[in-house]
């Protein structure tokens, strides 16, 4: 089987996703794949001749490990679709639900869910004042790996800092801030994997945190109350099929357990275009349960498919 490997990007995410395909070409190598590699740039008619020239399938199937914006948000899905290849992870409308941090908690909250308290707000409004009591967090709408998520504190002057440096449109989310932990959760398919606690080296989980080496610690699985880690497992696997997910994909969770065990758990979003670099979190996971890297990128590619 000829498999297409999309990474790259022109997201905030690049370097990660240059990461995530370099491992996973390599897995498929082993694995005697017959593999194409497609780093992704601006020129999206350069993508499409490398995936179909003269309007003929080069590849069998693509491997899309492309993170953040373009890669993961439905729209480089669409024109797979278009073109008639399948595609591991999530299609048009999940991909595209997810991405969008206001749309995917309005879907969480309709099944059931347990979501932070937020909303969105405009730069310009949250120049001029605290949208939410403090501490409160701020976070892009459509962004992917903690990208520009700030967390304001009591006596935390940068508000109208960030505001004026702002770089990820006229709104962003402003979300309750959650004591606690951090908890997370793959789904392969119709299986919830594990729960893992990450514990970042210092702040919050935020991109150096989730990629730099040595820039957190991941205790799995998740030293928590048992109900913790059955309401984990079950709300990652239902915010999963709410959004229409397919594949592979990972839930974040906060858990506030501050007030002693078992405290409140809180989900807050759903990637689905997970890391696969070497200090990523599904992976991790899927060998925790005896499924090596090379198997699990050969599982994606047995479930790549099209998507209305």
């Amino acid at each position: 089987m000829r498999v297409g490997v999309l990474y790259g990007g022109i997201s905030a995410e690049r370097e990660v996703s240059l990461a995530s395909g370099a491992q996973v070409i390599e897995a498929l190598r082993k694995l005697k794949f017959d593999v194409v590699p497609i780093e992704v740039g601006h020129d999206l008619a350069a993508v499409i001749t490398a995936l179909a020239p003269a309007g003929v399938r080069a590849v069998d199937v693509v491997f899309n490990a492309l993170h953040g914006r373009f890669g993961e948000d439905g729209t480089i899905q669409g024109v797979l679709d278009w073109l008639g290849i399948p595609y591991t992870h999530s299609g048009v409308r999940a991909s595209a639900l997810a991405m969008d941090k206001l749309a995917a908690k309005s879907v969480f909250r309709a099944a059931g869910l347990p979501v932070p308290e937020g909303k969105a707000v405009s730069i310009e409004a949250l120049a001029e004042a605290d949208p939410l009591p403090r501490p409160f967090v701020v976070k892009p709408v459509n962004e992917g790996s903690s990208v520009g998520v700030v967390i304001i504190h009591q006596g935390d002057n940068r508000r109208a800092e960030i505001a004026r440096t702002w770089r990820f449109g006229r709104v962003a989310l402003v979300e309750e801030y959650i004591p606690g932990r951090e908890l997370t959760v793959g789904v392969l398919g119709e299986r919830a994997l594990a729960v893992t606690e990450i514990l970042p080296a210092e702040g919050f989980y935020d991109y150096a945190a989730k990629y730099a080496p040595g820039g957190s610690r991941h205790v799995l699985p998740a030293l928590v109350h048992p109900a913790i880690t059955e309401k984990a497992l079950e709300f990652a696997l239902a915010a999963h099929r709410a959004l229409g997910c397919r594949g592979a994909t990972r839930a974040d969770f906060r858990y506030d357990d501050t007030a002693g065990e078992p405290g409140r758990l809180v989900l807050l979003e759903v990637n689905t275009q997970p890391g696969l670099t070497r200090t990523s979190l599904l992976p991790e996971q899927a060998a925790f349960l005896g499924i090596s890297f090379p198997e699990l990128c050969a599982w994606m590619v047995e479930q790549a498919t099209c998507r209305e």
